[in-house]
């Protein structure tokens, strides 16, 4: 395996239109899990589909390791890349029982008989559908095609996964039994996987690396912790998190990780002079006597906690959590213990 590169990928539909995907640049390092996170028509489908082969750049190009898969002017087919795919809607034979359906990839390899059989039997169990082998898609339930789906991946020993929403049609509870399963067959496979989705949720408990783009572009490539920690700009720090973002006098210094004194120190300072962007996440609020004075404006009960929306003395709005129970209305005093300066 090596590592896949996308060189100043761009990709248009139409002549003179604004590009699906504008000048994007990134190393998936080897082994790695990528999820490309963003809005629905921000252009990472159209970056799968291309690395998929099922689309041909307008521009720049797609390696693996030191071989050209694809650029302006020519590209490998998606048979010949060593590849596989996960579609949302699983994709499977209805004739075919499970076997068959997971089979098929090398029947078409030319690859028959006891060795194939091997094969198939290992990928699924791999998924914990030995059992299952025999009966056909009809008869599965959505999280069941999906793992038949993977075990079709899994059985050619692919050096690239890749998965264009494959959760979005299931429940929460199956969704998060199929993450832990993403997560087996990413360790079992150890091919480098690419995952499209909308849902930041899915991203930062799958992925090694996220990938947001907006409008065709990349934004940021981080880790799940330092995307969620430390966004670059107003659209990473909206996208990700339940954040909420302030717009307050700029400090004297250039520290980005604010603590309340600092917090506190922006606040205190003139409001004709220059503004800074300041990413607060709920988690980080807390009700307190000797904080600001803030007017809850919703509360929505979420089981283990209340999740509130305050609106401040300037009319910009916050969110906080409660144990305790609060009502509309209510004037609470709040305070910020971190904060992160876009």
């Amino acid at each position: 395996m090596a590592k896949l590169i996308l060189n100043r990928l761009s990709k248009s539909f139409e002549t003179g239109g604004r590009p699906a995907v504008n000048d994007v640049s990134l190393t998936v390092r080897e082994g790695g899990f990528l999820a490309l996170l963003g809005p629905s028509g921000c252009g990472k489908t159209t970056v799968l589909r291309m690395i998929a082969g099922f689309e041909q750049p307008t521009d720049g190009s797609i390696l693996l390791g030191e071989r050209v898969l694809a650029d302006a002017s020519e590209m490998v087919a998606p048979e010949h890349r060593n590849m596989a795919m996960v579609f949302q809607s699983y994709a499977l034979w209805p004739h075919m029982s499970v076997a068959e359906n997971v089979g098929y990839p090398l029947k078409v390899r030319g690859i028959s008989g006891e060795k194939r059989q091997r094969k198939v039997r290992e990928s699924l169990a791999a998924v914990r559908l030995e059992s299952y082998a025999d009966r056909r898609p009809a008869d599965l339930s959505g999280g069941q095609r999906q793992r038949v789906a993977l075990a079709r991946c899994l059985v050619t020993e692919p050096d690239v996964v890749l998965l264009d929403e494959p959760l979005a049609n299931l429940d929460r509870h199956l969704r998060q039994e199929m993450e832990e399963t993403f997560r087996e067959f990413h360790a079992r496979s150890g091919a480098t996987m690419i995952y499209v989705t909308h849902d930041q949720a899915e991203a930062m408990a799958l992925a090694t690396d996220v990938a947001v783009m907006s409008e065709g572009r990349l934004l940021q490539v981080a880790t799940p912790e330092e995307i969620y920690a430390r966004p670059e700009g107003r659209l990473v720090g909206g996208l990700v998190g339940q954040g909420v973002i302030l717009s307050l006098p700029s400090p004297h210094d250039d520290n980005r990780l604010l603590d309340w004194a600092a917090f506190q120190a922006m606040l205190a300072r003139s409001g004709n002079g220059p503004t800074a962007d300041v990413l607060v996440r709920p988690q980080d609020v807390e009700v307190a006597p000797e904080g600001l004075p803030a007017n809850v404006l919703s509360v929505l009960f979420e089981g283990e906690r209340y999740a509130l929306r305050l609106a401040l003395p300037d009319g910009q709005a916050l969110r906080a959590f409660s144990r305790q129970p609060v009502k509309v209305g209510d004037q609470l005093s709040v305070v910020i213990n971190s904060a992160w300066r876009l």
